[in-house]
């Protein structure tokens, strides 16, 4: 009796505190609406246009610069809301000096690029989904954002949460591949980690959730290419990362270069007006991408920049990037007759609340400290957390052999490929240059962990070009070693925008370099550094021991060295599936059945299948392996049969049968057996990370509930029917190890 007296007291404390915390953010919000307004009532149509426009930097352009003839004289006259590629505490307090001496001294915003790290450099986006680490995630985005608020930073242009499914599409790199359901937890995970506990404190900075919407789906996997897609597609797998970042607390969003069924996305109001700012009632403000209301010209669907300004403002993007579309058209637009004030006063309100709660007004200065910026850039615990995060981000493919982890013990490594000293490659693309960065490369990364092992090292061929020149070398010195690392893949720039591939083999002869050095009888580890999913077909069938480590940042080579040696074991998981060829594209785990299903690789007559080719990926999406093994049992589910307001359980034992401590993700996936609407043959709907030592058991318990088993039926609507659920449990979304049935009544 006195436990449930004290857990209901409790809960009403619990319930008290979050009433008053809701209404302390309802007050604090009218109170900037008030301020918002009457700041408004006191601008000129002028300086409300000037809000709605934003302008590069020179110095550090990431996109075809327009030539603007004085930034600072349009900056003191009000006619400009904020710049991106201005960083530093100092450089930025310059620039904030510039817009208190406009009338009105409405500061600026500052935006930047800071899409996997800032001083310090995370691994690429994408490589930190392969981690499944949330928290991991997390708190890259939040040394991140602490490092550049430090400073002067106010905004970045991340997280990129687009689903893509094309590994051909260079920008695969900044997202979280192909799911839609780890893609969305994973926004959330980075928009908390960006503003931290909320925006005004000093170490937060604005999120922006982008491409709004679809880009991850440009045809052909060409890059600012078209996108064409059913409704159901868009609502089932490219806008839940976009609802998830929002629910979030994402500031911003960012429209996409792609056009949408026709509509650019930048003008489109079925996007950012029916579906962000109406349906999802979304309060912050949409920043086009560099360039892309003019460029609504080119697509065909405005006339001129002045169309293009009308279109778009209309349509709801609210900040002009770089085009210069707004601040040359609005006014004239207004005065016409063709664009309300009503629309324009909208967009102002919305970029000047941001500008508030970010606390700009009392102190435009609050984030230029320089001395806070050199406590906190490319500090040790900030290089510590990207370590940590690196290693979480590799994923081993294959250990047939068992040869990983390697002894440290060895007396002789062999240290080959054009990537083996590389620095620069480590940052990966769209990574913060910075002058005597210090990125640590695979070679200086076993040195630094290793005493009395000899190292031996040889180049063997460029990344690119066909020159085998260097083979024998590499040969000769792969001969005297007790083990060959071979580093292989991508340099940093062949990955990210604009860095489509037709061919997304790995590149010049470095596969055959693999061929010659297999050929010597040494053990073989090979490392495939690349920002995106690559075929090595050959070396994936013939060498036992392989790791993927995408681009890793900062302590690349430090991660590396401490999966190799086995001081950190291996958990990460692919989050999106390897193709065996380009002509697969897309491949990925969760497609229809069809009428014809391919029950096997085998399956092909009269399927839905390849005459030359398996319909399988090379490698699965959720596939990663340790050093150590686990076994699955005992599943049991609490029901059978559940309605639509209850939930069930699925509890299962995880068992690390192997000699080393480790940690597992275990996937649950669910298929809906018989729709109103074709589903796919399975969907991830939850996982667990779970750190487990040799021996070690634990129950897992996944709870399945109506908002699991719901789709959008034929007219669109969501919800969950009555029908049999097929539940699946297991390592990757092709090693399913444990599955039941269940039926789902009304």
């Amino acid at each position: 009796m006195k436990k449930t007296i004290f857990y209901a007291a409790v809960i009403i404390a619990i319930t008290n505190c979050c009433t008053v915390f809701a209404q302390a953010s309802k007050k604090s919000a009218d109170a900037i609406d008030i301020k918002v307004n009457a700041l408004l009532a006191k601008m000129t149509l002028e300086e409300k246009v000037g809000q709605l426009n934003q302008y590069t930097s020179d110095k550090d352009a990431t996109g075809p610069v327009s030539k603007s003839s004085n930034k600072l004289e349009e900056i003191k006259q009000g006619r400009l809301g904020s710049m991106l590629n201005v960083r530093g505490a100092a450089d930025t307090r310059i620039v904030q000096e510039t817009a208190m001496q406009s009338r009105l001294k409405i500061p600026l915003l500052f935006g930047l690029d800071v899409i996997h790290g800032y001083r310090v450099t995370f691994p690429i986006p994408l490589a930190e989904a392969a981690s499944w680490d949330l928290e991991a995630m997390e708190l890259s985005a939040r040394v991140a954002a602490r490092e550049a608020s430090a400073s002067g930073i106010h905004w970045t242009f991340a997280p990129m949460v687009d689903i893509s499914r094309d590994p051909r599409w260079g920008r695969i790199m900044e997202g979280a591949g192909e799911d839609p359901y780890l893609g969305s937890l994973i926004a959330k995970a980075r928009i908390h980690g960006f503003q931290g506990k909320g925006l005004g404190n000093l170490d937060a900075v604005m999120a922006c959730a982008k491409h709004f919407a679809a880009y991850g789906a440009a045809l052909a996997g060409r890059d600012y290419n078209s996108v064409d897609m059913s409704d159901r597609l868009l609502w089932e797998v490219y806008l839940p990362p976009f609802k998830a970042a929002l629910d979030a607390g994402a500031a911003t969003f960012m429209n996409s270069f792609n056009d949408l069924n026709g509509i650019p996305a930048t003008g489109n109001s079925y996007l950012q007006r029916d579906i962000l700012k109406d349906k999802w009632n979304f309060k912050g403000f949409v920043v086009s991408d560099w360039g892309s209301i003019g460029e609504m010209v080119a697509h065909g669907y405005a006339k001129d920049s002045y169309e293009a300004a009308r279109l778009a403002l209309t349509a709801g993007s609210d900040m002009d990037m770089e085009s210069r579309s707004y601040i040359g058209n609005l006014t004239k637009l207004v005065k016409d007759k063709k664009v309300s004030i009503a629309l324009i006063d909208d967009a102002v309100k919305r970029i000047l609340r941001k500008k508030y709660e970010l606390g700009l007004f009392d102190d435009p200065y609050r984030f230029s400290d320089v001395e806070r910026e050199k406590k906190e850039l490319n500090s040790p615990e900030n290089r510590q957390a990207a370590r940590e995060v690196a290693k979480k981000s590799i994923v081993l493919l294959k250990n047939d052999n068992q040869v990983l982890p390697l002894s440290k013990n060895l007396k002789t490594i062999a240290v080959i490929g054009p990537l083996a000293k590389s620095n620069t490659d480590m940052k990966g693309f769209w990574s913060v240059d910075w002058d005597n960065d210090k990125l640590v490369s695979l070679y200086e990364g076993i040195e630094n962990k290793l005493g009395n092992t000899k190292l031996l090292y040889a180049k063997g061929c460029e990344i690119s070009d066909s020159t085998q020149t260097g083979f024998s070398e590499a040969v000769a010195i792969a001969k005297q070693a007790d083990v060959v690392i071979v580093a292989v893949g991508e340099a940093f720039n062949m990955s990210g925008e604009a860095k489509s591939r037709s061919n997304i083999h790995i590149p010049g002869v470095q596969e055959e370099l693999i061929k010659v050095l297999q050929a010597t009888g040494k053990p073989v580890v090979v490392l495939v550094m690349a920002g995106r999913p690559l075929i090595f077909n050959w070396t994936a069938d013939h060498v036992p021991s392989i790791l993927y480590t995408w681009w890793l940042g900062s302590e690349a080579g430090n991660a590396m060295a401490d999966v190799l040696f086995g001081d950190y074991n291996p958990a990460g998981k692919l989050p999106i599936s390897f193709p065996r060829s380009e002509g697969q594209i897309p491949v990925f785990y969760s497609s229809k059945s069809t009428g014809r299903p391919s029950m096997n690789d085998k399956d092909i007559v009269y399927k839905s299948a390849y005459l030359d080719l398996p319909n399988s990926p090379k490698f699965a999406f959720g596939h990663g392996l340790s050093y150590t093994s686990f076994k699955y049992s005992d599943l049991k589910l609490s029901k059978n049969k559940i309605s639509q307001k209850e939930a069930l359980t699925a509890t299962f034992t995880l068992t690390n049968t192997g000699k080393y401590a480790g940690e597992e993700v275990a996937q649950l996936y669910l298929q809906d057996m018989v729709a109103s609407v074709t589903r796919p043959v399975k969907e991830l709907k939850d996982f667990r990370k779970i750190m487990l030592a040799a021996g070690e058991s634990k129950t897992i318990t996944f709870i399945i509930d109506k908002e699991k088993l719901s789709f959008y039926d034929q007219k669109m609507k969501w919800g969950a029917e009555a029908g049999d659920f097929n539940l699946m449990i297991g390592t990757a979304s092709n090693n399913i190890l444990l599955s039941s049935k269940f039926e789902l009544i009304d």
